[in-house]
């Protein structure tokens, strides 16, 4: 069991992986999910929450985080984090995550976001790929070294790297 926190810019597939690595019973802390689940049904757009919303969806995230690390000697625990700040990550690495970053490139992301992403989303990406350095060539897990310290590993989930959709 452990903590497993799941990097990489909007729309590169992070919900994607961990939905095909979790298992039933395993905690699963995604802002959307929150944010989608404190909002209208119906209201604006996936991924596009403001106001109120996204100020009480990024405190229950926060809160579901502290909670959740209290519980991962019994299971997993994902996390997705676009770009940890320093403190997150250092609170991460007290937890033994293991990182996995997913990106399959800036060239397939910018795609993504102009077809299925409200345009902020372009912004927050190039932030992604200025802040981790990060070229045009994508990669899952171990393709590129993760943005920050790598982090000791937790067992292997699936047959190594591997892209977050087949387009």
């Amino acid at each position: 069991m452990g903590l497993i926190v799941v990097t990489g810019p909007p729309a590169s597939g992070k919900s994607t992986w961990v939905r095909a690595h979790a298992k039933p019973g395993d905690v699963v802390v995604d802002y959307d999910l929150i944010a989608g689940a404190l909002a209208v049904p119906g209201n604006g757009t996936p991924h596009d929450h403001r106001g109120v919303v996204r100020d009480v969806a990024f405190r229950a995230r926060s809160a579901a985080i502290r909670e959740a690390l209290n519980h991962i000697a019994d299971i997993d625990v994902y996390i997705i984090h676009s770009l940890p700040p320093a403190d997150a990550l250092a609170k991460y690495a007290e937890h033994n995550a293991q990182v996995v970053t997913v990106d399959p490139g800036r060239d397939v992301v910018m795609a993504r976001i102009a077809e299925e992403r409200p345009h902020a989303a372009r912004a927050v990406a190039m932030r992604w790929y200025s802040q981790a350095g990060r070229g045009n060539s994508g990669s899952t897990r171990d393709g590129h070294p993760p943005p920050h310290p790598p982090t000791p590993p937790h067992p292997p989930y699936g047959p190594g790297p591997r892209t977050s959709r087949t387009w």
